[in-house]
Formats: C-alpha cells, structure tokens, sequence
C-alpha cells in the first residue's frame, strides 16, 4: 500500500469531518420549506413572509424579524434569486441562522441553517473504512451521444429530473460493472450508486465523485473517496435516489458508510 495515498486519503477523511460538521456544513440543515405549502407567506420557526413571485421570491420582515439581507437590517420587503454560493454567504440571516433561498424544476423553497441544531450537537463522527488500494480501479468513461434525463425518486418521497452524459465502466471483483453519471461544470463525474453494502453495512446509497477523464476517457474509480449523501446528516435534503443500473450486485465495502452512532 502506498503510504502517501493512505496519507492523502485520512487528509481527505479529516477534512470531509470538519466540513460536515462546520458552522452551516449539512449537519445544521434544520428544515427545507416549499413556498406552496405555506400560501399565507408565514413559514413556522422562520422570520419574516416569503413568497414565490414567478423568477423571484420576495421577503418581507419587520424589526421584530431581526433579519438582515447583506449585512444590513430588514424593514421592508426585497426581492430574491436562489442562492447559490457557500451557505455561509447566503444573503439572509437572523440570530446566527442562513435562511437560503432554494429553486427546483420551478419550485422555490427555503432551507434554514442552524448552527445549533440539534443534529449537530448529537455529531460523533462519519464511519470510514481505512484506505486500501484495491478499491483504486482504473475506469473509462463513455459519453451519451446526447444527454439523457430520467426521474427518479429523492429522499423527500418526490420524483424529479436527473440528468445523465454517459457511463462509467470498471473492473470490480473480476467482473466488468458500470454506472451511469452526470459531467458536473468543472468537468469531474457524479455517480449515484448503490451496492450490496447498501441500507444494512453502510447508508442505503452513496455518491461517488471521479476527476474529469482524460481526453482518451480514461479515468481513476476510487471507490475508498465514496461519499454519504447529505440526506445522511439531515433528512431534510432531497437526495436523489439512484438512477435504473446504478446498484451494484457485489459489496463496495470501502469508502464513508455511516455515521457514528452517538
């Protein structure tokens, strides 16, 4: 085993810790509200009254709200776009919480980070099989002639879109598998899989995120790098599930498969 990948990889792992249980890591997630659900405007537990406005929402907030939008006092109304960078610099706070503003296939909602939640408090850790070199495969992406959407099911219970470029094929166990992926914007894949592992010896689905292939495809699978899904630290994320031929009929008994249990 190669003594600075095993290093890399327990880097990796810390990191990954100290991300997760950062101040508005996913483990802070106390809620994802659906505008529909609340015509009136008034979401319970968050300040002030939001509504969808076509490409917008719109917040209004008193000094009773103690909101800020960039920094400054609320007393008004402002109209909003779905936030998109780091949670910690979303555009609304109040009282240490990032109310961020969320859009899905045209519905809009808004997420509340609590740096005092009570998920977070509870955290113990993420259960992370050791490093081993054999879970490092070679792999080759193939992409779809043309980009293919299907609908799968999230962790909220709803179907929504997912889109996919192509496949990734590998050697796992002597026998040759492959799972369908999205090309994120920097160019890196995104594979939702399950394997036999799933749902009894790790979470019942995983992420995994390959580097950008090469220009001949070629690709490094390191199954050791599998991620948990945010819907791990926070049933209040919309995870999708994985898509048709993307779970494994053999155990990836690699990679982040749990969370300590407290």
């Amino acid at each position: 085993m190669s003594t600075d990948a095993s290093q890399d990889w327990q880097h990796w792992h810390e990191q990954r810790t100290a991300a997760v249980s950062s101040s508005y890591g996913p483990l802070s997630l106390t809620g994802t509200y659906w505008l529909s659900d609340f015509p009136e405007g008034r979401i319970p537990a968050v300040p002030g009254e939001w509504r969808a406005e076509g490409d917008e929402v719109t917040l209004s907030a008193g000094a009773e709200d103690a909101v800020t939008v960039d920094g400054k006092p609320l007393i008004g109304t402002v109209r909003l776009g779905a936030d998109h960078g780091p949670i910690h610099e979303s555009r609304v706070e109040s009282a240490g919480r990032r109310l961020v503003v969320l859009r899905r296939e045209g519905e809009w909602a808004v997420r509340d980070f609590d740096p005092e939640s009570a998920a977070r408090r509870a955290f113990r850790g993420i259960e992370a099989t050791p490093y081993d070199e054999r879970w490092v495969r070679p792999g080759v992406f193939r992409p779809y002639a043309e980009d293919r959407h299907v609908r799968v099911e999230n962790a909220d219970g709803k179907e929504r879109g997912l889109g996919l470029a192509g496949e990734l094929v590998f050697d796992l166990h002597g026998a040759e598998h492959s799972l369908q992926v999205a090309v994120e914007d920097d160019g890196t894949l995104w594979a939702v899989f399950a394997d036999a592992t799933s749902g009894r010896d790790s979470y019942r689905f995983r992420f995994l995120r390959p580097a950008a292939p090469a220009a001949d495809g070629s690709v490094t699978v390191d199954f050791n790098r599998a991620l948990l899904p945010p819907c791990a630290f926070a049933p209040h994320f919309i995870c999708p599930f994985p898509p048709p031929g993307n779970t494994l009929d053999t155990a990836v008994a690699a990679g982040e498969r749990r969370l300590v249990e407290s």
